[in-house]
């Protein structure tokens, strides 16, 4: 037997990607895949993708779950908070869900509403010491998708000092699988085909994430609906402090960073690139007009913004190499 694992919240995309990551991973073996209204569905109804899983969804309560070494939690945000709870203090859980990523109540009650839970370990191993603080944790906070993206790009610079943390702003295009599984008009394949359009702008709710994760204190964030399923390119300008070189920056930062690849001089991300791997594209210039830097950053949104990053996050957390199960590689064309 390997190391038992369950998935809550398994119908949605993000949940099926897990599923996916989980029947390739050398050392995990899925016990359980919960779900609301499609419990007692057959896995491959809703994820014919994954044809030969011979699993049904089970109902989403804490008994299910309980027999687990470790859950992941891939619910609709304010959901997380009540389940983990219910949880043995033995099983190891990550949540997909922003339930436990902000520290500071007064963001989330602005940014989401409702009792705030607390915070986890914030599940972004690429950052300064979390690493070692993943792996020590029983309860992690996985990223949100677009924070992952920006922090990414941006962390590493103010960091050093080398653009000003109050004047960052970000444009950054997604794919529907962002806004999740449930049937909405504005994402019918009529509205959203041959269109761009922005959403939430001035008030995304990843801004205090991202403020949080990178040590920015001014972030204006302009999300991009994309005709595409899945994938995020995100836009970072920042105005620079001195003259270092921003490559450069980025180079020492993540040179031992199996996932984030900083892309020969004159190549320019892409999202395809990036579909179905748990890779983080960047690359950087200063702009000859305005002199600000900028980094342009590509993931699946899916990938290193969800499930990708969630498994990343658990093998650290089980003491296996961050890399187990996981690709480098995108899928192309």
């Amino acid at each position: 037997m390997g190391i038992r694992v369950a998935v809550a919240g398994a119908s949605g995309y993000a949940g099926g990607e897990l599923l996916r990551l989980i029947a390739g991973h050398p050392e995990f073996d899925l016990v359980a895949a919960t779900a609301h209204r499609q419990a007692g569905a057959p896995v491959t109804a809703v994820h014919p993708q994954l044809a030969g899983l011979d699993l049904t969804f089970a109902a989403t309560d804490p008994a299910t779950l309980a027999d687990a070494d470790l859950v992941f939690l891939a619910l609709p945000h304010g959901e997380s908070a009540a389940l983990a709870a219910e949880l043995p203090e033995s099983v190891r859980v990550v949540d997909l869900g922003a339930d436990h990523r902000l520290r500071d109540a007064d963001a989330w009650s602005r940014y989401y509403g409702g009792p705030h839970a607390g915070a986890w370990t914030y599940g972004l191993p690429e950052l300064p010491g979390q690493r070692a603080a993943i792996a020590g944790a029983t309860r992690v906070a996985n990223t949100g998708c677009y924070a992952v993206a920006i922090t990414l790009a941006l962390a590493p610079l103010i960091a050093v000092g080398a653009v000003a943390p109050a004047d960052v702003v970000v444009v950054a295009a997604s794919g529907t699988s962002g806004a999740g599984r449930a049937a909405k008009t504005h994402l019918l394949g009529s509205e959203v085909m041959g269109d761009l359009s922005p959403y939430k702008v001035g008030a995304h709710q990843h801004v205090p994430e991202i403020k949080q994760a990178t040590g920015a204190t001014g972030l204006s964030l302009t999300p991009v609906l994309a005709p595409m399923p899945r994938g995020i390119l995100a836009t970072v300008t920042a105005v620079p402090t001195g003259d270092a070189d921003p490559r450069a920056v980025l180079a020492d930062a993540y040179a031992d960073a199996p996932f984030v690849h900083l892309l020969p001089e004159g190549a320019w991300p892409h999202t395809a690139a990036t579909a179905g791997a748990n890779s983080c594209h960047l690359q950087a210039t200063v702009d000859v007009d305005s002199g600000r830097v900028i980094v342009v950053s590509a993931i699946d949104n899916l990938g290193k913004g969800a499930a990708g990053q969630a498994v990343q996050n658990a093998n650290l957390m089980l003491g296996l190499p961050e890399t187990t199960g996981l690709s480098t590689f995108g899928v192309a064309p």
